[in-house]
């Protein structure tokens, strides 16, 4: 008796171990995103560069999907189950809500940018900005896939997933700022907030299906 004991015993603290490290990494990306969108709202203001003042609003929506994130890691953690509760479903409305609020205001702002000629100030804060951001979430990425296979979960290579959209974002904001920065063509960074609106509007549209 006591070899399978042993090995069960082994097995539980693995798993307790991983959804620690889990938790961990739900708890750097609401502090990562609050930073990054308090950073990129203030430079995006300060540069009149719309696709950072975008990006950071972005980010202050992602630390409320990550609250809900950070709750579901805890329930499956202590009851191993994987189905949403009320929490996690109102997180998943009000995320999805502020995405699409997201999407209309950039898109609106970024056509009128375009229609009137606007230029930004700089896009440099931007490419400082998304390189940060693609560096972080590419290891955020990685780990959190890892721990989610490892664990053969849904839920958390679900969370990886949405994490891997906001590389995606930051990838947009990088070449259309460092675009600017190149050509000095000021539609880039009204092209570069339309981008986010259409990611903002894909992550809101899936928020609503998850909560459904």
């Amino acid at each position: 008796m006591s070899p399978p004991n042993r090995a069960e015993n082994e097995s539980k603290s693995l798993r307790d171990s991983l959804y620690r490290t889990a938790h961990i990494l739900a708890l750097v990306t609401i502090g990562y995103n609050l930073i990054e969108g308090v950073v990129s709202v203030i430079l995006g203001l300060a540069g009149e560069t719309l696709s950072l003042f975008g990006f950071g609003l972005d980010s202050f929506v992602e630390v409320i999907s990550g609250l809900g994130i950070l709750h579901m890691v805890h329930r499956i953690r202590h009851n191993l189950g994987e189905e949403r509760d009320r929490f996690e479903r109102r997180a998943l409305r009000i995320t999805g809500a502020s995405f699409f609020l997201l999407t209309a205001g950039l898109a609106f702002t970024a056509a009128a940018d375009l229609w009137q000629g606007h230029a930004p100030e700089t896009t440099f804060w931007g490419v400082i900005v998304a390189v940060i951001s693609i560096l972080t979430m590419q290891l955020l990425v990685h780990h959190k896939t890892k721990i989610g296979r490892v664990l053969d979960s849904d839920a958390l290579l679900a969370d990886a997933n949405c994490t891997k959209a906001c590389l995606y974002l930051s990838v947009v904001v990088l070449i259309t700022s460092a675009g600017y920065e190149i050509t000095g063509v000021g539609g880039l960074d009204s092209l570069g907030a339309l981008g986010i609106a259409f990611w903002s509007f894909r992550e809101g549209r899936e928020s609503f299906e998850k909560a459904s």
